[in-house]
C-alpha cells in the first residue's frame, strides 16, 4: 500500500491529507482561530467536586473550566484495590494520550499485583466468549469488566497537574486527566508509573522483546515509558537521544509547577503539522509533500534531530496546480461536507448529526441486481461497510454512531456485516467499539472523541436556520409579524411604523389584489411603511417608530420568538 502525507498551507489554515493507494484516508485542518489544546499540560485548581457525577471541574486558565472524571484520576490521588488478576494487555499506539495512559496504568497495576502488592477488596473480571458455528470457530470476542474500589484524595482549591485529552465541543469544556504522558518520536514518557509498555502494532515477538530490553536499559526504570510503533528497527542511541529530550521536558514542567501558585500552562504540545510528522511519519509512509517553504523547513529541522534518514522522503511542492487538486483529493474533501455519499453500485449513505449521536442511513437507490430483496440488501450493505468506516475516519466522527442498514432477515447476513465492519474499523487509530446488528439491522459504534469533527472545524451553525437545516415558511414569518403588531397595538398609542423585511417576505406581503400587508393595516389600524432590506435573513424583521425615528422591535417582544428578530 502506497501511503502519502500531503500538507497544504494557506493564509488562514493548514490542511493535511493522508492518502492510501491514491485514495483519501484521513484529513486534518489547523486554523489559527481554533487553538489546539489536546496534549497540553496545565497546573489546575479544583473548583468544584461533584460526587453525583463522579467528576470535578478544574480551572486551568481557559474561559471554561476543564472536566475531570474520577476514572481519569491516577493513583497519587486514590487507592485502588484489585481482587483478581486480569489478563495482561499490550499497549496500543495512537493519537490519544488518554488511551495510552489508561492502558499503561492497568499494566502498572497488574505488575504490582504480580509482585505481590495486590489486595482482595476490589474486583476484576475477565471472560472470553467464543462464538462457534458447528465445529468451526468463527470469532473470539473478549469481554472485560473491571470493578474498582477507591477512595478519592482530592479537595476543592487543590492545585494538581492535568493534561488535556479531549478538545472542548458544544457547550462542554476540555476533558483532562491527571495521568501525564509526554510523547516523543519513539517513546512516551509516563512520569507516574514505573512500567514499560509497547504498541500492539509491533507484532514480532522478537522485536517486542528487543525493544523492551532497550527501553529498560535506557530508562533505567527512572520513569515509565511506552514504546511507539515508530521505534521498530531503532537502536539504543536513538532511544537514548529521545529519552534525554523527554526527561529534559519533564524537568522543565516540574520546575514550572513548583514555583506556580495559580493555574497556568506548564507544557504546550506541538502544533498539528509537526505532531502529524511525529506521530504518523513512519516506515509505511512513502513520502511527505508540502507546499509551504516555512513548514518544509520546520519538518526538515525536526527530522534532522530524530529521523535524518526520512529527510529524503520529504518533498517541497512547486507546481502551479494546487497540491490537493494535483493529487486528486479535493473532491473527496468536499464530499466530507455533504450529507449524502454515493456508493459505486448506485446506493448511498446519508450522514446526520444530532445532539446525542451520529446517524448513518444506508439506501439502496435503484440497485436491483438480484432476484431477492434479501440478497440486494446484503450486497448494498456490504458495499456500504467500507465507505462508512472510511467516512467515520475521514470526518472524525466520535461518540455514539448508529448505522441503519437496509433490513436483512438472515442472521448470517447480519453477522457477516458485523465482522466486515470490525475489520474495516481496524484501520482507525482512534479507539472504537463495534456492536453486533440488532434484528432491525441497526448497528451501534462507539468511537473515542479527541477533537472536533471535520464539520465542526470547517463549518458553523447557519444563522438562518439555527442548525436545523430548515427555515420558517413565509406564512410562519407573517404570523410572527402579526403577533408583534398585536402586542404593539395593545401597549402603544402610536399608529405609524416602518417594517423592514427580506425581499422574499416583502413579495409575499404585497402580492394579491388585496395584499396581506393591507389586511394587516386594516385589522390593526396601523399605518405600515414597507422597506425591503437585503441584509436581513428570510425569517428576520425589524420595526421602526416613524414618530421616534428609532428601532422599537425589542420593546414589543412578548409572545414573539426572539430568533425571528434582527
Amino acid at each position: 500500500m502506497k501511503k502519502v502525507i500531503l500538507i497544504s498551507s494557506a493564509i488562514n489554515e493548514n490542511r493535511i491529507a493522508i492518502t492510501e493507494d491514491g485514495k483519501l484516508a484521513e484529513y486534518f485542518v489547523e486554523t489559527p482561530d481554533k487553538e489546539k489544546f489536546v496534549g497540553n499540560i496545565y497546573l489546575g485548581r479544583i473548583t468544584r467536586i461533584l460526587p453525583s457525577l463522579n467528576a470535578a471541574f478544574v480551572d486551568i486558565g481557559l474561559k471554561q473550566n476543564a472536566f475531570l472524571h474520577f476514572s481519569d484520576v491516577d493513583e497519587r490521588f486514590k487507592q485502588i484495590l484489585w481482587d483478581e488478576e486480569p489478563e495482561r494487555e499490550n499497549l496500543e499506539d495512537g493519537n490519544s494520550f488518554e488511551e495510552n495512559s489508561v492502558i499503561a496504568e492497568i499494566d502498572s497495576l497488574i505488575d504490582n499485583f504480580k509482585n505481590g502488592n495486590g489486595s482482595s477488596n476490589g474486583a476484576v473480571k475477565d471472560k472470553r466468549v467464543d462464538e462457534r458455528r458447528g465445529n468451526k470457530k468463527v470469532d473470539k470476542v473478549k469481554e472485560r469488566t473491571i470493578q474498582l474500589n477507591f477512595k478519592l484524595d482530592i479537595k476543592e482549591n487543590q492545585l494538581i497537574p492535568v493534561q488535556v485529552v479531549r478538545e472542548a465541543f458544544a457547550n462542554k469544556g476540555v476533558k483532562v486527566t491527571t495521568r501525564i504522558s509526554i510523547p516523543g518520536r519513539y517513546l512516551v514518557l509516563v512520569p507516574d508509573f514505573n512500567i514499560i509498555g509497547i504498541s500492539r502494532r509491533i507484532s514480532s515477538p522478537q522485536e517486542r522483546r528487543r525493544l523492551r530490553n532497550l527501553a529498560a536499559k535506557v530508562t533505567k526504570k527512572e520513569y515509565g515509558c511506552i514504546i511507539r510503533t515508530a521505534a521498530i528497527g531503532r537502536n539504543e542511541e536513538d532511544f537514548q537521544a529521545d529519552w534525554e529530550k523527554l526527561k529534559d521536558t519533564w524537568a522543565k514542567i516540574q520546575k514550572k509547577a513548583e514555583n506556580a501558585k495559580e493555574p497556568m500552562l506548564l507544557y504546550k504540545d506541538m502544533e498539528l503539522t509537526t505532531s502529524i510528522i511525529r506521530d504518523l511519519f513512519q516506515n509505511d509512509v512513502d513520502k511527505v509533500v508540502v507546499d509551504s517553504k516555512k513548514l518544509y523547513k520546520e519538518i526538515i529541522e525536526y527530522l534532522e534531530d530524530y529521523s535524518p534518514e526520512f529527510i529524503e522522503r520529504v518533498e517541497l511542492y512547486k507546481n502551479k496546480t494546487p497540491l490537493f487538486d494535483y493529487y486528486n483529493v479535493e473532491k473527496d474533501i468536499e464530499l466530507t461536507k455533504q450529507r449524502k455519499v454515493p456508493l459505486p453500485s448506485g446506493g448511498s449513505i446519508i450522514i446526520d448529526q444530532t445532539e446525542a449521536m451520529f446517524i448513518i442511513d444506508v439506501n439502496s437507490g435503484k440497485l436491483v441486481s438480484e432476484a431477492t430483496q434479501e440478497i440486494n440488501a446484503f450486497k448494498t450493505n456490504m458495499e456500504a461497510v467500507n465507505e462508512i468506516a472510511r467516512q467515520i475516519r475521514l470526518r472524525d466522527l466520535a461518540g455514539i454512531i448508529i448505522v441503519d442498514f437496509i433490513d436483512m432477515h438472515d442472521p448470517l447476513h447480519r453477522k457477516k456485516i458485523y465482522y466486515a465492519m470490525r475489520r474495516a474499523m481496524k484501520k482507525d487509530r482512534a479507539k472504537a467499539v463495534v456492536f453486533p446488528l440488532t434484528e432491525l439491522s441497526l448497528m451501534q459504534i462507539t468511537r473515542q472523541r479527541i477533537s472536533l469533527n471535520i464539520a465542526e472545524k470547517v463549518t458553523e451553525v447557519c444563522p438562518l436556520c439555527k442548525g436545523l437545516g430548515r427555515v420558517p415558511t413565509k406564512a410562519e414569518v407573517l404570523t410572527k409579524i402579526e403577533r408583534w403588531l398585536k402586542n404593539f397595538k395593545s401597549r402603544s398609542k402610536e399608529f405609524r411604523v416602518r417594517l423592514y423585511v427580506h425581499p422574499h417576505i416583502a413579495e409575499y406581503l404585497t402580492e394579491g389584489s388585496i395584499s396581506r400587508l393591507t389586511k394587516l393595516m386594516l385589522k390593526y389600524f396601523i399605518r405600515i411603511k414597507l422597506v425591503v432590506d437585503d441584509s436581513l435573513a428570510i425569517d428576520q424583521f425589524k420595526f421602526e417608530s416613524i414618530k421616534q425615528g428609532k428601532d422599537i422591535t425589542k420593546q414589543y417582544l412578548e409572545f414573539v420568538y426572539e430568533e425571528g428578530l434582527n
